[in-house]
């Protein structure tokens, strides 16, 4: 058996040697990652994996189901760059890595939340100006004296609950789907109740066309004014320019954001502050805004677990058998 891994980095390349050591398979490793440019790489190879956010069209699984491979392995979550519709018209098993650390994702959303909570930005700004005094403006609430909600309970919103209640946050939790597990943890409860009520919203839901900024201008006004918003899933689930309305008219006291909306032309790149976008520009100057390169991901763990995940699903579905992390 012969696999080709598309996008792997220096970081990535000791686990995915040690995987295919273990399972006696060949391995080539590209840096780049999979696009119709690069796709006749995978030519003589029994499967493929990548990750990354370059979208992938109709035209690289056509190529795939011509070349005989069956199956793309993501190394990640998020899938949102591929067109699943296309990859089941030809025939490709899509697989994820749904469940690779949700606490590596949940552990950045809870520290965002307590870096703004405690109002550490605005210090920061404030001693870079030789300012070192403190009033009731930047004074705190303990992080047992808040209700969190979460939007979406998923794993990673499973984790982040667990978290949070550990600290003696009260957690409200909206989804569609009930989790019996999570009782201890959470209270179900509606979006609009979460919004009203919660001092930290966190947003842990997938993006899909029904979910794309569902925090937007009718959403900013019915939450509190000091509430504190945490994306760590998808940055098209929030409108930016409500965002940045939100936060200039005060009607939210801070963001944290490990995605944005228009990543793809920035995040894992290196840019000239004049390429930037102006969104990017006026959030990253507030000193309520915290914004992570959608690393929230990147920790040792997670990279192994994914990395493992990802092969092993290659490895069973083109001998044969069938991945619980089918996403196409």
């Amino acid at each position: 058996m012969k696999l080709l891994c598309y996008a792997v980095s220096d970081l990535e390349k000791p686990y995915i040697m040690a995987w295919a050591q273990k399972n006696n398979i060949e391995i080539k490793m590209v840096t780049e990652e999979l696009s119709y440019k690069n796709v006749q790489l995978a030519q003589g190879f029994d499967g493929v994996s990548s990750e990354g956010i370059t979208p992938v069209d109709e035209r690289v699984y056509q190529a795939f189901e011509t070349m005989g491979i069956h199956q793309l392995a993501i190394r990640q979550v998020g899938v949102d760059n591929q067109d699943l519709l296309a990859a089941r018209k030809h025939h490709i098993t899509i697989t994820n890595v749904a469940a690779y650390s949700p606490r590596a994702i949940a552990e950045m959303g809870v520290t965002q939340a307590m870096y703004l909570l405690r109002n550490i930005g605005i210090y920061q700004d404030r001693m870079a100006k030789g300012d070192f005094t403190w009033d009731e403006s930047t004074i705190s609430t303990e992080i047992f004296n808040c209700t969190v909600g979460l939007v979406g309970v998923g794993h990673i919103g499973g984790a982040t609950a667990q978290i949070y209640r550990a600290l003696g946050a009260k957690v409200l939790a909206y989804d569609l789907t009930y989790d019996a597990s999570l009782e201890p943890y959470v209270t179900y409860t509606d979006l609009n109740t979460v919004l009203h009520e919660a001092d930290i919203i966190s947003l842990h839901t997938p993006l899909f066309p029904t979910t794309e900024n569902m925090i937007s201008e009718g959403q900013f006004k019915m939450m509190k004014s000091t509430a504190i918003l945490i994306n760590v899933a998808r940055g098209g689930l929030i409108d930016t320019t409500a965002l940045i309305s939100a936060l200039q008219h005060h009607e939210i006291a801070g963001a944290g954001l490990d995605t944005l909306a228009d990543e793809l032309s920035y995040f894992g790149e290196h840019k000239n502050p004049s390429e930037l976008p102006a969104d990017y520009e006026t959030l990253s100057q507030m000193p309520n805004v915290l914004i992570t390169p959608h690393v929230a991901f990147f920790t040792k763990l997670a990279i192994r677990n994914s990395i493992e995940i990802a092969l092993n699903d290659a490895k069973t579905i083109i001998e044969g058998g069938k991945s619980r992390n089918i996403v196409s």
